[in-house]
């Protein structure tokens, strides 16, 4: 992930809920302070104490900043410390954030654009997409989604509920065969992009995901044949 400061401020504000996502991922919402202004895609940092220590990760913001009440990032919860200390947390505990950071960040700026994600790089395309329809921008986005499993599916209820909007296409590629999935299997890969986005070219593409995910979808865009100018990228270092 790359740290890029951004008019960043400190803010206090406390856990509001905890909201499951996955087996393994909860979504944590915190209210919004005042005066807190971000773009989506952008992310920001939260300091956790923990028998006296400060625990301090980044986080890409899930929620949109069309959210007023709340802001929200989702976590794959491991044995580590700082998500130990996440699951312990209790709405109305204390929390310190430093925000916004970033540059990976989307309000409408092109006609197309394509959304690459795999596990949890999913975090700041939901916060994008979800700004686009609250703003009903005119862009045209389509997500290709990986996942390991069906049940790895994040946000899977909001990506079915705008299967019929015009401006949005989901495209989910589960990694390992399922019974009873019906959709895509495999991996994001040039075959899959040329037959779900025939016009390919004219987008800007987004790629968020583990490094070696990142990798992958710049080698994507060289056999594509497109310029590195039409690829924007965010790299989530780790999980713990």
């Amino acid at each position: 992930m790359h740290y890029i400061v951004v008019t960043v401020m400190k803010y206090e504000t406390t856990l509001q809920s905890i909201i499951p996502s996955t087996v393994d991922v909860a979504r944590f919402r915190f209210i919004r302070p005042k005066g807190l202004d971000y773009k989506p895609g952008q992310f920001f940092f939260v300091n956790l104490y923990h028998q006296g220590n400060n625990l301090r990760k980044p986080f890409s913001f899930s929620s949109s900043p069309t959210e007023p009440d709340y802001i929200e990032f989702t976590k794959k919860l491991s044995d580590s410390k700082y998500s130990a200390t996440l699951r312990a947390t209790k709405p109305g505990d204390w929390v310190q954030i430093d925000a916004p950071y970033g540059k990976f960040t989307f309000e409408g700026e092109y006609p197309k654009i394509a959304l690459l994600a795999g596990g949890i790089g999913i975090t700041p395309f939901r916060s994008m997409i979800k700004y686009a329809i609250d703003k009903s921008l005119n862009s045209h986005i389509i997500l290709f989604y990986s996942c390991r499993t069906v049940n790895d599916i994040m946000f899977k209820n909001e990506w079915e509920a705008n299967q019929k909007n015009k401006h949005l296409k989901v495209v989910l590629i589960i990694n390992e065969a399922t019974p009873n999935w019906s959709g895509k299997t495999g991996v994001i890969d040039v075959d899959l992009i040329k037959q779900e986005l025939p016009d390919y070219k004219e987008h800007i593409f987004f790629a968020c995901g583990p490094p070696g995910m990142v990798k992958s979808m710049q080698l994507l865009i060289e056999k594509l044949g497109l310029s590195k100018e039409q690829l924007k990228l965010e790299h989530f270092t780790g999980y713990v």
